[in-house]
């Protein structure tokens, strides 16, 4: 693919926050915004929630927190502060739809996906123009960007403890000279309890995951302590629609597809790190689990996703299970849409498959496709999803030597990758994705990333 080559989609944007419009459109005004946002203009003095976690070394579920724990923390991070404050900018009109009303339900079948009726999420605006051939781009503050948000769509500060406990404060200074992250609303929610995390906000820093960040994201899923609370990463390419770092999240209480399929283990690292593949699932997955500490996991993982990013090709992160079990995700479906290569019937459900709808919460933007729902047409569009069987391969090889070479000493890891790349055969890879949805799906084409 050639550097004069860009390909574009057509696409109506997502608004996640009341002030994205304006802001998209370059509304100014000399001598403040008025908006009390998060720039220069009006950050001086603000203050807002801060919550201070405690560094933990290994992700512990919530009984073990009940069972172990002696101290009660200040208040409950994601019963109380989170979903309290997420409710409390609900009752104060912020979100563009409530979506406590939407539809929602669990399609018969082995996966049991669940559909959800979501038409607030289809939004009569004018289209632009979103490149899908490149995963890194660097920040533009003439776009909108999370510091143009009010200051009331912020729910807290989100950073470790300096004492080493758990400590909340009411109102407490934002740290301009070192940048703080943040927890706030989206304002276009899928589900209860949708929130942005946004590491390191005043960096302004572009949408690419590092170590700081992506350990900063599985914190927070420690943190809440609660496996239907997950955290998702959309890379661009992979349907992110602001470049400006973040993670979404929010609270099901019920449990995705993705985590109910079959796993196939490739190999374990010499740090504690299980890396398995997904079996009989409809977009080619990984799942790292385990890890002798909290940041081997998060290392191994941030390892891979840097790997994609600077080979550009588009993924999506899971983080479930309060953060012991991380799927990774590579993606083509929008560079296929983009080259016509996606049935004029899938487009035209509106659907972009993101971290949710390929965990199986597929959001559903008409009635007619909610009510026609079936596990089968869940399954052919996440079809489209898909990398190739070889193009998999060749991703995974890619990711494997980048794990590798970032664990300095560790032979042994570097060997077991090797040898679980020769043992793959191709019988192996075949009877992995034999199912019985596989008659039905068609189109599974090798994507074309730039290199």
């Amino acid at each position: 693919m050639s550097d004069n080559f860009m390909l574009r989609i057509k696409r109506v944007p997502t608004l996640v926050s009341n002030f994205q419009k304006e802001a998209e459109e370059g509304a100014s005004r000399s001598g403040g915004c008025g908006r009390n946002c998060l720039q220069k203009c009006c950050i001086q003095g603000a203050k807002l929630p801060l919550y201070a976690f405690k560094k933990l070394n290994k992700i512990v579920r919530e009984k073990e927190v009940l069972e172990h724990e002696n101290n009660e923390p200040p208040v409950a991070f994601l019963e109380t502060l989170l979903l309290g404050e997420w409710e409390d900018r609900m009752q104060r009109g912020l979100f563009r739809y409530d979506v406590t009303a939407c539809e929602t339900k669990v399609i018969p079948g082995q996966y049991g996906f669940i559909a959800q009726l979501n038409e607030g999420r289809h939004l009569k605006k004018r289209p632009t123009e979103f490149r899908v051939d490149k995963v890194l781009q660097p920040f533009d503050g003439n776009k909108f960007n999370f510091t143009k948000v009010g200051q009331e769509e912020v729910l807290f500060q989100f950073e470790p403890s300096e004492n080493g406990e758990v400590q909340f404060f009411p109102s407490a200074s934002i740290d301009v000279d070192n940048s703080t992250s943040v927890v706030a609303i989206n304002v276009s929610p899928i589900e209860y309890g949708h929130v942005l995390l946004i590491p390191r906000i005043l960096e302004c820093l572009p949408q690419r995951i590092d170590r700081e960040s992506f350990l900063l994201a599985l914190y927070m899923a420690a943190e809440a302590a609660n496996p239907y609370f997950r955290l998702g990463y959309n890379s661009l390419g992979a349907f992110a629609t602001i470049n400006h770092l973040h993670f979404q999240a929010y609270y099901l209480a019920v449990q995705f597809p993705i985590e109910k399929a079959p796993t196939k283990k490739i190999t374990t690292l010499d740090s504690g790190v299980k890396i398995s593949e997904l079996v009989n699932y409809p977009v080619r997955s990984l799942l790292f689990e385990g890890g002798n500490t909290l940041q081997d996991l998060s290392n191994t993982v941030s390892d891979a996703c840097i790997c994609l990013q600077d080979n550009s090709i588009p993924y999506n992160v899971l983080i479930s299970d309060c953060g012991n079990r991380i799927f990774l995700l590579p993606q083509c479906y929008a560079e296929k849409q983009a080259l016509g290569e996606v049935s004029p019937e899938l487009l035209h459900t509106q659907v972009n498959p993101a971290v949710w709808e390929i965990s199986g919460h597929m959001v559903l933007k008409r009635k007619e496709d909610y009510e026609g729902a079936s596990e089968e047409n869940a399954w052919r569009l996440l079809a489209e999803v898909s990398l190739s069987e070889a193009r998999f391969e060749e991703v995974n090889a890619l990711i494997f030597e980048a794990i590798s070479c970032s664990h300095s000493g560790s032979e042994n890891d570097a060997q077991a990758v090797q040898d679980t790349n020769v043992n793959n055969s191709l019988e192996e890879v075949d009877a992995i994705n034999k199912g019985s949805h596989r008659a039905s799906v068609t189109g599974t084409q090798e994507c074309l990333v730039q290199q």
